[in-house]
């Protein structure tokens, strides 16, 4: 048994898992998982460089996460940054303030290497279900990227592409350094082209439509689950596998671009850094499922920090 820490840094959160590792029995035991919205990729579109104040919320997280790390006395500790740190003409000013306070360099991967962590944290439960048909598309849908992997025990075929609930909103939604609230008809059109864009190259080299179950990773979709589940609050062992219909995602799809900031900030299960960016999250997430024919969406919490730790272990 091996004691691990997994950072996953992203465009629009940062998270911790603390766990001990079994990978003789393939058992991961979880002793701590958070999350905190620090929005790392505010701007990175338009500007191609973090904001010093994106960075100093992602320190301050960070400087949290060391002393939680420490008291659970975790042996081994990988950090791994994702499209926002990819992008970004500034990044080794990131680097050196993760190392500064961790005392480990944030690896900044590719969207492959992001693809295959993000399979097998969602996948490693679900091999033995035999309600579940194979392949499975693994659809992680973040801040700044998507990535799609289609496998079966392994991964076959894997791309990350540049279309996110942050980046969707900050490319489409804002105008004169706000975003319209509610989107304009036009707008939503417009981000649907860019979706629709994405889904074009991502087919390129990955079958989506050879898949039999679609599993939706991230906070786009637990949220959406929470919302089709219509949960007092937000609930992990609630959302984890549950499932939700493409009839219920397009319904909680259009009332979210239909809502104000202030209708959607009233939902009991919304973290309220996820307000400006939901409904285009949503939208991402309704335009996969139309494309491969998903009458449904499997939900995880395990996702790329379980892939992340894993390969600590």
């Amino acid at each position: 048994m091996t004691r691990v820490a997994a950072v996953d840094c992203g465009t629009n959160s940062i998270r911790l898992l603390v766990a001990d590792a079994d990978p003789k029995t393939g058992e991961l035991t979880e002793l701590d998982r958070r999350m905190t919205i620090v929005r790392l990729g505010q701007g990175v579109d338009r500007t191609g460089r973090l904001a010093p104040e994106a960075l100093e919320r992602t320190f301050a997280a960070c400087r949290e996460y060391a002393e939680i790390i420490k008291e659970h006395g975790a042996e081994r500790l990988r950090f791994v940054a994702t499209s926002a740190s990819r992008d970004a003409e500034n990044r080794d000013e990131f680097v050196r303030g993760v190392l500064d306070i961790l005392g480990v360099e944030p690896e900044v991967i590719t969207g492959d290497q992001e693809a295959e962590f993000s399979f097998t944290g969602a996948t490693k439960e679900l091999t033995g279900r035999t309600d579940l048909r194979r392949p499975f598309l693994v659809v992680d849908i973040g801040g700044g990227s998507t990535e799609f992997v289609v496998g079966e025990d392994r991964v076959r075929a894997a791309r990350s592409v540049d279309v996110g609930c942050v980046r969707m909103t900050e490319r489409h939604l804002v105008r004169d350094g706000a975003v319209t609230d509610p989107p304009t008809e036009a707008q939503i059109a417009a981000m649907r082209a860019d979706i629709e864009a994405a889904l074009d190259r991502a087919e390129e080299t990955v079958p989506l439509r050879e898949a039999h179950t679609l599993v939706g990773l991230a906070g786009s979709v637990t949220t959406v689950s929470a919302i089709a589940q219509d949960l007092p609050e937000y609930d992990s062992e609630a959302i984890h596998h549950s499932r939700v219909t493409r009839t219920r995602v397009r319904e909680i799809t259009g009332h979210l671009l239909r809502s104000t900031h202030a209708e959607r900030a009233t939902i009991p299960s919304m973290h309220p850094g996820r307000v400006d960016v939901i409904g285009s999250g949503a939208l991402v997430l309704l335009a996969i499922m139309e494309r491969v024919g998903a009458e449904e969406v499997v939900v995880s919490e395990h996702d790329i920090l379980d892939g992340i730790a894993w390969s600590v272990a």
